[in-house]
């Protein structure tokens, strides 16, 4: 999932951060209100984790704007409030789950795979392209009786490919599915992506199934 975390902690933001990254989601993590609402007006995400008291504008704020503006992706609220009145306000705003703050990682974890469930894009713990198996939980691939785990990133383009087998993908489609908000891969960061995935699926058979289209970009193509 692209997740948005707004967290003006940085001792809080950078290990929540790393932790959702090393689940195999993509992370942008901005440390104030405004720069959010910026965000949020140029990019869709699949979940929000927003602490309550931000900077400028507050994250019960943004979730109430971005839920009159119709968006319906999930809302977890971070926060130190943990009395009933101060639960009621947070949910009435629009979130759809609470954690008091400091937030175990383990259980922001769970939660976050519990609201993912919640996603339009949810279609199970697996993603199958004829017979290529995606754990989305233990980022490990399957093929017969052949399986392997991958690292966050090998998963994430993984992931992106297979929900969108064999069609093209451009590299800026890929950088902006694949890099967070404000970082700029290396100019030769896809290529390496695509040669050691590929080397990856050549472990169970399938190595031929990402095919380079020259002058266009990269594809999962099981019927080579």
């Amino acid at each position: 999932m692209r997740i948005l975390l707004v967290e003006d902690d940085v001792d809080q933001l950078e290990p929540l951060q790393a932790a959702l990254s090393e689940a195999g989601h993509i992370v942008d993590g901005v440390e104030d209100g405004a720069t959010a609402q910026w965000i949020l007006s140029k990019r869709d995400y699949d979940l929000l984790i927003l602490d309550w008291l931000l900077p400028e504008v507050s994250g019960l704020s943004l979730c109430q704007q971005y839920r009159r503006l119709g968006k319906t992706a999930p809302v977890l609220l971070l926060t130190a409030k943990d009395a009933i009145v101060d639960k009621i306000s947070g949910l009435d705003a629009g979130a759809d789950d609470y954690l008091i703050k400091p937030a175990d990682v383990f259980e922001l974890l769970a939660r976050v795979r519990a609201l993912g469930r919640r996603s339009p894009l949810w279609k199970g713990d697996t993603l199958q392209v004829e017979d290529l198996t995606l754990h989305l939980s233990t980022l490990a691939i399957e093929r017969g009786d052949q399986s392997l785990h991958l690292s966050s990133r090998e998963f994430l383009f993984l992931e992106y490919l297979m929900r969108h087998p064999r069609q093209v993908l451009s590299r800026s489609q890929i950088e902006q599915a694949l890099w967070e908000w404000g970082s700029e891969p290396e100019s030769n960061a896809i290529t390496v992506l695509v040669r050691r995935l590929r080397q990856r699926l050549q472990v169970i058979g399938a190595g031929s199934w990402l095919e380079t289209v020259y002058g266009m970009g990269y594809r999962l193509n099981p019927d080579v």
